[in-house]
C-alpha cells in the first residue's frame, strides 16, 4: 500500500479531478410511442475541481443530485454532456480497456454496507474479488493481503473467514472500506458512508477514513447531507439544490460565512448543542419544487425572501470572489450578516466530557491511528 503524507490543511494544488458543465437527466415518463414525457434533471451543468489528496464535500437534501454526481465521476452513469478529466485524462474517451485500468484510480463506498456486501461470499472473498480481476496480487498471497487490509481498517485477520450477516453496521463498513482500498485507488468516493450507522460508530468510521487518507494520500468526495460530519472532515465544501451547486468555499470559510440564502438555511438547522442557546433560524417558504419541473431563473426564487424579479428569469452564474469562495447569487453582497454562523456554538465542557465517553466504547483499543476491534470466541456483535 502507499504511504502518504498529505494531511488535512496541507497545501495541495494539482488537480486529481476536474469537471466542467457535467449534465445528467432521466426519463421518468414516456408517451404510448417511446417519446419522453417527463424528465428529471438530476444533474444540471455543474463544475468541480478536486486537488489531490483532499476531501471535497457534496451536501444538500434528499435528491438533490448529489450521489448522482459521484456515480458520473466514476462513470458508473454516462453523463449526457459536460466533460470529466482525471489526473489529466478525459475519462469519457476511454475504451473498454482503459476504463477498465481507470477503475483501479477510482473506487465507490456505498451508503448502506448491508446491501452493498454480497451474503454469499466470505470477508476474504469480498476483498479478494478486486485483487483477482485485476491481477494485483497473485492467488498464493491474496489471504495474506487480505488480512494486511483488514488490519488497515481495523479489523482482525480471523474476520475473513465470516460472513457479512454476522457483523455489525460499522464492521460492515470498515470492510467495504477495505474493498475499496484493494486495488490501492487515488479517488474514493464516500457515498454517505456513516449516514446508516449509530452516532457512536460514526466518529469511529470518520477517523478511520481521516487516518487513511494521510497515510495512503487518498483523494475523496465525501457525499453527506450531515454539516456537523462534513465541517469535520472536509477541505472544501459545495452545497447542492436541484441539480446545481449553489456555493462552494473551503470548510472553514463555508461555515463562518455562508452566502448563499440556501446555504444559510441549513447552517442555521444545525442543532446547537446548549439547552440555552439561540441561534438564528432562516426558515424557507414552501417545499423543494419538482425536479421534473423545476422553476425558471434561480430554483430557489419560489422559496427565497430574498428574491427579485431577475432571480425569476435569469439563471445565476457560480461566480468566484478570487478567494476561493464560489457563490450563484444575484443578490449575496446585499444580504445581512448571519448572526452565530462564526462561532458555530461550541459545546459545553459538560456536553464534551459525555461526548468523549462515546468517543471509543469500551471493546474498541487504539492501534497505529486506526481503531481496532478485539477478538473474542464469540461473533461480532
Amino acid at each position: 500500500m502507499r504511504e502518504g503524507a498529505i494531511g488535512r490543511g496541507a497545501r495541495v494544488s494539482t488537480p486529481l479531478l476536474e469537471v466542467e458543465g457535467l449534465t445528467r437527466h432521466f426519463v421518468a415518463r414516456r408517451s404510448a410511442f417511446g417519446r419522453p414525457t417527463a424528465t428529471v434533471k438530476a444533474v444540471d451543468g455543474i463544475d468541480l475541481t478536486v486537488p489531490a489528496g483532499s476531501t471535497l464535500a457534496l451536501v444538500g437534501e434528499t435528491g438533490c443530485g448529489k450521489s448522482t454526481v459521484g456515480r458520473l465521476v466514476l462513470r458508473l452513469i454516462e453523463p449526457m454532456a459536460g466533460s470529466i478529466r482525471f489526473a489529466g485524462r478525459d475519462i469519457l474517451a476511454f475504451g473498454e480497456k482503459e476504463l477498465r485500468t481507470f477503475r483501479r484510480e477510482a473506487q465507490i463506498v456505498f451508503q448502506d454496507p448491508y446491501s452493498s456486501l454480497n451474503p454469499r461470499m466470505t470477508v476474504e472473498e469480498l476483498i479478494g474479488e478486486p485483487l483477482g480481476l485485476h491481477d494485483i496480487v497473485p492467488a498464493p498471497r491474496r489471504r495474506d493481503r487480505v488480512a494486511q487490509l483488514l488490519g488497515l481498517v481495523g479489523l482482525d485477520a480471523r474476520y475473513g473467514r465470516r460472513y457479512p450477516h454476522e457483523f455489525s453496521g460499522g464492521q460492515r463498513q470498515r470492510i467495504a472500506i477495505a474493498r475499496a482500498l484493494a486495488v490501492e485507488p487515488k479517488l474514493i468516493v464516500c457515498d454517505e458512508p456513516v449516514s446508516a450507522l449509530d452516532v457512536s460508530i460514526r466518529s469511529q468510521v470518520l477517523n478511520l477514513l481521516s487516518d487513511l487518507r494521510k497515510r495512503l494520500s487518498l483523494t475523496y468526495i465525501f457525499i453527506s447531507h450531515d454539516l456537523s460530519v462534513v465541517k469535520h472532515i472536509a477541505d472544501r465544501v459545495a452545497v447542492m439544490y436541484l441539480g446545481r451547486i449553489v456555493e462552494s468555499a473551503p470548510a472553514d470559510e463555508l461555515f463562518a460565512n455562508p452566502r448563499h440564502p440556501y446555504t444559510r438555511a441549513l447552517f442555521s438547522a444545525i442543532p446547537v448543542p446548549q439547552p440555552n442557546a439561540r441561534r438564528q433560524r432562516l426558515l424557507l417558504e414552501g417545499d423543494v419544487p419538482s425536479p421534473l419541473s423545476p422553476p425558471a431563473g434561480c430554483h430557489l426564487h419560489p422559496r427565497c425572501a430574498y428574491a427579485v424579479d431577475r432571480c425569476r428569469i435569469e439563471r445565476p452564474a457560480l461566480v468566484d470572489d478570487h478567494k476561493a469562495h464560489a457563490t450563484a447569487c444575484h443578490r449575496w453582497h446585499e444580504l445581512p450578516a448571519l448572526a452565530g454562523a462564526s462561532g458555530q456554538d461550541a459545546p459545553t465542557p459538560q456536553l464534551q466530557a459525555l461526548m468523549a465517553k462515546f468517543t471509543r466504547p469500551a471493546d474498541v483499543r487504539a492501534a497505529g491511528g486506526v481503531d481496532t476491534l478485539k477478538v473474542e470466541g464469540s461473533r461480532p456483535s
